[in-house]
């Protein structure tokens, strides 16, 4: 091979190698252009995801401290917590689960004398029992709301279910049979968004009456009572929960919170149990007993609690069950001081 093919060869070579060389580099510097900004996009999205989920843990951790709250109260107003002399000499029969599948059907259910006492029509007092207590639900309609219902109706009892703003046509079915079943329709805010229902009076006033009106579009009901998201008592609000109670007042709406809660309000979800002795153990201790429970698509053991928490509570001796209505004295977490009209948040 004569000199000339030598270097031929050679200048091929090298001239390959740059080319080599050069897409390399073009595609390093590709790679460090394109990977940064795949990187900060998908950072982006992530943090965004993150703010979502810090914001409803918030949402959540605030409810949970209410709840955990409400629930160690053992003070209740005067007109709730003490018995009269009469009743104090009473014996309470403690309630105990009544042996049965949770949710199965129970042909033939009887407890003799112990059917519940419904509320009477509107504008006559409530049954004089030594213990009232009120089963309420929050948040739905939901996939459960029919079973609850059913189950409701199986014991003969009607509750109150403060619900949101739900417009698909299954939630509006829901809407329309709490109604003819004849349980109370109260109102828990229409968005259940705490920053945007606590915004401002007039935010609260919007929030509520879109709420209100649709509820009365939907059922021909116009509902008199209201529970706030978090409880009257909730930390989140930068306000004055007093604005927002006297905006109620206003409006011919009263609010009630609760004294008994169930637990089911976390997003931990607690087995039929703990739901059972959280929602019952404490009546006999009580005149009057609200107790929070929820009606959401991810509350399954509630659901399944109920009849057992039914039973328990029909087995107690002097114990009505009742729905809300304008007779029922409310349990509110804050009061105002007789005196000076002070307002203040019961610890």
């Amino acid at each position: 091979m004569g000199m000339a093919e030598e270097n031929a060869q050679a200048a091929t070579f090298r001239r390959r190698r740059v080319q080599r060389l050069k897409k390399c580099i073009i595609l390093t510097l590709m790679l460090a252009i394109t990977v940064p900004i795949v990187l900060c996009v998908v950072m982006l999205f992530r943090i965004r995801s993150l703010e979502n989920t810090i914001e409803q843990l918030t949402i959540q951790l605030e409810e949970l401290k209410t709840e955990m709250r409400t629930a160690g109260q053992e003070n209740l107003p005067d007109k709730q917590a003490n018995l009269t002399d009469e009743q104090d000499n009473q014996t309470v029969g403690q309630g105990h689960p009544v042996s049965g599948e949770a949710g199965r059907e129970l042909s033939g259910y009887e407890l003799e004398n112990r059917k519940p006492i419904e509320a009477e029509e509107a504008g006559q007092q409530e049954p004089v029992a030594a213990h009232r207590v009120y089963l309420t639900f929050d948040d739905g309609p939901s996939i459960y709301t029919q079973d609850i219902l059913d189950i409701l109706d199986r014991y003969e009892v009607k509750a109150t279910f403060f619900v949101v703003g739900k417009e698909t046509d299954a939630a509006k079915e829901s809407l329309c049979d709490i109604v003819a079943r004849g349980h109370t329709l109260g109102m828990h805010s229409y968005s259940h968004k705490y920053s945007e229902v606590y915004a401002s009076v007039d935010a609260f006033a919007e929030d509520f009456v879109k709420l209100r009106d649709y509820l009365k579009e939907v059922t021909g009901v116009e509902s008199t009572v209201y529970r706030f998201p978090g409880g009257s008592s909730n930390t989140v609000s930068a306000h004055d929960m007093w604005e927002y109670a006297d905006y109620l007042e206003k409006c011919g709406v009263r609010f009630f919170d609760w004294n008994i809660a169930s637990g089911d309000g976390g997003s931990v979800l607690l087995p039929v149990e703990t739901l059972v002795k959280n929602a019952t153990e404490d009546i006999p201790k009580n005149v009057t007993s609200v107790i929070l429970l929820h009606d959401s698509g991810d509350k399954r053991t509630t659901v399944e609690a109920l009849p057992i928490i039914l039973e328990n509570i029909l087995a107690m001796e002097d114990t009505v069950i009742l729905p809300i209505t304008e007779d029922t004295e409310p349990v509110q977490h804050i009061h105002r001081q007789a005196d000076d009209g002070a307002r203040q948040t019961k610890e």
